[in-house]
């Protein structure tokens, strides 16, 4: 049993504890869609998702559609294609995969019913079962013009 430390800050008494290390189970998230809810899976998203404690937290900014050259395509569902490729590439810069994902933002110019199904299609293919919690926030216009579809993340990595 790892023993208590006890330290004063600021008049304030902290007790830490040892720290063990921590397995992979440890760091997995936990997905949580409640019954009495609307089931939020088959349009690609999770009610919550609960991290683990203590773990670290990675936020990555909005990916758009753009192609390595900057070059955007004025089609919708290749802008979201290319995004999420995008964010993939981001995930593993950060030596993360989609199933640490715990929070998907997404913003979506003109959004109407139609584009749904592709932001939908696309979250599937990338999560799989593992969907994270995430918000649509329909707007006007993004960072640039041409831009249609952006997705940010909040990841907890290993």
């Amino acid at each position: 049993m790892p023993r208590a430390k006890r330290l004063l800050i600021g008049g304030l008494i902290v007790m830490t504890m040892g720290v063990s290390t921590a397995t992979a189970n440890d760091l997995k998230l936990t997905i949580v869609n409640p019954q009495n809810l609307y089931d939020p899976s088959p349009n690609g998203y999770s009610t919550a998702v609960i991290t683990p404690r203590g773990a670290r937290l990675a936020y990555i900014s909005g990916q758009g559609g753009q192609d390595s050259t900057g070059a955007l395509s004025p089609d919708f569902a290749v802008q979201v294609a290319q995004a999420y490729a995008n964010l993939r590439t981001a995930l593993d810069a950060l030596g993360a995969r989609p199933d640490q994902v715990a929070k998907l933002t997404v913003f979506v110019v003109d959004r109407d019913m139609s584009k749904l199904g592709v932001l939908t299609r696309n979250v599937k293919e990338m999560f799989g079962e593992a969907l994270p919690a995430q918000t649509l926030i329909p707007v006007p216009k993004l960072a640039i013009d041409p831009m249609l579809f952006e997705v940010e993340a909040v990841v907890v990595p290993d």
